[in-house]
């Protein structure tokens, strides 16, 4: 006798999506917007229905047994691809909500992106935003993140990129340095310098100026100190470590201030880029559109 298949109750799925990606039963309760007793029936159901335990539960946390990993695997994909049928067929729907998750580095989140997060979720209250800084770039499909904040020059890849700005690099030390050393008046005069350097960049040694005849004018340094982040590089500088480059959005005003110097100011190293990362797909969410219009919008605004 053939047997019938089982039919699942695939708004399930959804619920055990957002209980794996939360990994609580309360904040998936919060995203969907119903009771917290409801969703843990949901999952249990549905796990009598497999005969498989998709979660380990404790006090503290809820995390995904080996089986409920590779569901969770198979099923995001699809449940991915679903919510962006829906977004597409919902016309009418013109405010964007729901949750975006973007990662950036700490140091340009608190210069420049803090402000026009605030004043986008102003402009969005149905938004929710989750920041993940990193220094180095995070694999935006596996972290499940919606959009990187990039500086630099990208490198090829799978992903999108829209250009949102650029930004100067400053060779730049703290007075007290200066006075004790001198301060260089050509870049070749670097070398005879102590160099902070940011081993996080390709070449950190090297560095080439175009100069004020219109030329290139290249030189190499010498490392004194190392630091692998562009935090702790502007710490060293601060307290007169050395001479180094740091990103005008990050001394501009320790430069104005007077608590560091910027040297070689006739001398100018590239400019580096600012972008909007995000997974290719065929269709690009409204919330991630609507916060890449807004922050570019708010750095061309500004002079």
């Amino acid at each position: 006798m053939e047997t019938m298949a089982m039919v699942h109750d695939l708004n399930r799925l959804a619920v055990f999506a957002a209980v794996a990606e939360t990994g609580s039963f309360t904040a998936a309760a919060e995203r969907i917007g119903k009771p917290k007793s409801q969703l843990s029936v949901q999952i249990s159901r549905l796990e009598a229905e497999l005969g498989v335990r998709l979660f380990t539960r404790t006090t503290r946390k809820v995390s995904l047994t080996e089986a409920g990993s590779a569901l969770f695997d198979d099923c995001a994909p699809l449940l991915c691809e679903m919510a962006a049928a829906l977004e597409r067929l919902d016309v009418d729907r013109r405010e964007p909500r729901g949750l975006l998750r973007l990662t950036v580095s700490a140091e340009y989140a608190a210069t420049v992106l803090a402000p026009l997060i605030v004043s986008f979720i102003e402009r969005y209250p149905k938004m929710e935003i989750d920041v993940v800084t990193a220094s180095e770039q995070v694999d935006l499909v596996d972290a499940r993140l919606d959009l990187a904040i990039r500086m630099g020059w990208l490198k090829d890849s799978s992903l999108r990129a829209v250009p949102l700005g650029d930004f100067g690099q400053w060779v730049v030390a703290a007075p007290d340095y200066l006075r004790r050393h001198g301060t260089p008046q050509t870049p070749a005069e670097l070398a005879a310098h102590r160099w902070v350097a940011l081993t996080l960049l390709r070449s950190p040694l090297q560095w080439t100026f175009a100069t004020p005849a219109g030329g290139d004018e290249a030189v190499r340094v010498k490392a004194a100190l190392k630091v692998n982040s562009t935090a702790g590089l502007q710490g060293l500088v601060t307290a007169g470590a050395g001479l180094s480059t740091l990103p005008d959005f990050m001394v501009a005003e320790q430069v104005r201030i007077g608590q560091l110097t910027r040297v070689l100011g006739g001398y100018a190293l590239p400019r580096a880029g600012i972008y909007a990362v995000y997974p290719d797909g065929r269709h690009v969410p409204a919330k991630v559109r609507a916060f890449i219009d807004h922050v570019r919008d708010a750095l061309v605004a500004v002079p």
